[in-house]
């Protein structure tokens, strides 16, 4: 069956009724008690590391078991199937010494899956069935040092992870998937790298698809592992255009309430909530039966809350089975549209709208704008220049402005390391983050150090169109918003006039051709409110 329209198809269907996701793959694997050989199969007989566990590996080995899996749950009403690929990155592969089979592994579990779902289809053609490309956190966090004593060190890199996931896309879209599914993410910075790699495959390929995002909560305290509230994390990631947001794994649906109240009000896509069979009991086995998860995942509808409900570890056929008979019929959630403001986010969201006051930039972690900051990086001595942020934070900075502009310093390495060092504090990360340079290698390191919605200070004209494009597209990608000076091609823009005109055509470009919000792109017309020393800056101010 070919993906024409899938995007259309999938919101016509969300229209009519609430859709069902699949319940748990490793569950099921579980059920059927397979053994080492048939992880193994014949391809991987010889292998050097034991292999028992690496679920991902029986589209390869066991075909036959993952599509019986993927049939059991269509026949419990589900919409959309998961492909079996939740740890088929090469980074999580890696554990296994089996790297070189990530895509291979995508590439069949895909397949399958898409096999299974058009038989179905076939059966009941005014009922699509959908598959979905299931793309899992990995093993390794980007906002998180797996060294107590050492916060700044990161086991994977931004590329690493990006790459990873690029692979894993192409073996997905080959294979045939409907919708890409970056799922049950801890780490808001992973899933940006996986956006910068859906889109960066999109375009590689010419094709466009579906994607949903689903985060998971990881306690009462409402905020993802790498410590972003639900809001803050749906800030910094609204710019992939998902066709659905949500919640999965980590909580049972009773657990899981409160947040999909939250989500429901800020989010003006559809969202989905697929969760555990409860909470895990001291064995780590669960126990909520099926008719207790479709009765709470009911009330979740009728209440309005979901567009598309189904389960995560532990859940069944069975699971799903009562969850779709519970939701039948239930009015699916109605899309609200929401007012459009700007919006920015550290661990926590900065709105500005018409009520707000100004809005303080804390520049002294600036190495241009402080000489005890600049002296601190120098020297290498992080820990003390984090006082400094902390003391702008503390002062009533709503953003912090960091910039390691500096011929004596490796500006890449000073802006990586020091924003992974304040991903480390709380009481500094929670605000935005402005990313300051006139280099653009050094933006984008920083771009690639951020889980947040930063601010990119700056870029212009002054190097032409496509120059200007190729960054602002780039800046939209990694999920920030934009400072645009007014500069052009000719240089500074000295008359109010000038600055306006470059100020427009700036607009235009990042509006109609950049893909960016309105609410994302901020002027600075360069306006002096204090003499420069320099004559033909003296009236700036006066004149604008």
């Amino acid at each position: 069956m070919s993906r024409p329209n899938i995007h259309e198809l999938l919101q016509a269907a969300a229209r009519q009724r609430i859709l069902v996701i699949d319940g748990a793959m490793g569950t099921a694997i579980q059920g059927y008690k397979l053994t080492e050989a048939d992880f193994r199969g014949e391809r991987l007989a010889n292998h050097g590391k034991d292999l028992k566990g690496n679920n991902d590996l029986i589209a390869l080995s066991r075909p036959d078991v993952i599509e019986r899996i993927h049939a059991d749950y269509l026949e419990a009403g589900a919409d959309i199937i998961e492909t079996n690929t939740f740890s088929a990155t090469r980074i999580a592969q890696a554990d296994y010494d089996l790297e070189s089979l990530a895509y291979d592994i995508n590439l069949e579990s895909a397949r399958l899956a898409r096999k299974v779902a058009d038989r179905y289809s076939d059966q009941t053609p005014d009922k699509r069935r959908f598959v979905a490309g299931a793309i899992g956190p990995t093993n390794r966090a980007l906002s998180m040092s797996p060294k107590v004593e050492d916060p700044g060190f990161r086991a994977v890199s931004f590329d690493q992870v990006r790459d990873a996931y690029a692979e894993q896309v192409r073996g997905l879209i080959d294979g045939g998937v409907d919708i890409l599914l970056p799922e049950t993410v801890f780490d808001t910075l992973n899933l940006k790298a996986a956006i910068v790699a859906i889109e960066e495959v999109f375009e590689e390929k010419g094709v466009v698809l579906p994607v949903m995002l689903s985060v998971t909560i990881t306690d009462k305290s409402g905020r993802t592992l790498s410590g972003q509230t639900l809001d803050a994390f749906w800030t910094s990631v609204r710019h992939a255009r998902p066709i659905s947001v949500g919640i999965n794994c980590a909580l049972g649906a009773r657990e899981m309430r409160p947040y999909m109240e939250e989500l429901n009000r800020i989010a003006d896509v559809l969202t989905s909530c697929y969760p555990n069979a409860g909470l895990p009991n001291a064995f780590g086995e669960y126990d909520e039966a099926p008719d207790d998860t479709g009765s709470l995942l009911k009330q979740f509808a009728t209440d309005g809350l979901v567009n598309i409900v189904g389960g995560c570890c532990g859940t069944t056929p069975a699971h799903i089975r009562a969850i779709a008979e519970q939701v039948r019929g239930v009015e699916p959630r109605a899309v609200p549209e929401l007012p459009a403001v700007t919006r920015y986010s550290g661990l926590e969201t900065l709105t500005i709208d018409r009520n707000s006051n100004f809005i303080m930039v804390g520049e002294r972690t600036n190495v241009t704008g402080s000489r005890r900051f600049a002296r601190l990086v120098k020297e290498g001595d992080y820990n003390t220049a984090l006082e400094v942020a902390l003391d702008q934070v503390r002062g009533g900075a709503n953003v912090i402005d960091i910039n390691m502009d500096e011929a004596m310093l490796d500006s890449e390495a000073a802006m990586e390391t020091f924003l992974r060092l304040v991903a480390s504090e709380p009481e500094i990360s929670r605000v935005p983050i402005m990313i300051d340079s006139s280099k653009w290698s050094v933006i984008e390191q920083g771009l690639k150090n951020v889980q947040g919605k930063a601010i990119v200070n700056s870029i212009s004209l002054k190097e032409g169109e496509a120059d200007f494009l190729d960054k602002a597209k780039k800046v939209r990608r990694y999920g920030a918003g934009v400072v645009v000076m007014a500069f052009d091609e000719t240089g500074q823009a000295e008359s109010a006039d000038r600055k306006f005109e470059i100020c427009k055509r700036a607009y235009s470009l990042l509006t109609e051709k950049a893909g960016f919000s309105p609410h994302d792109i901020i002027f600075d017309p360069n306006v002096f409110a204090v003499a420069t020393g320099i004559e033909g800056h003296n009236r700036f101010a006066l004149d604008f």
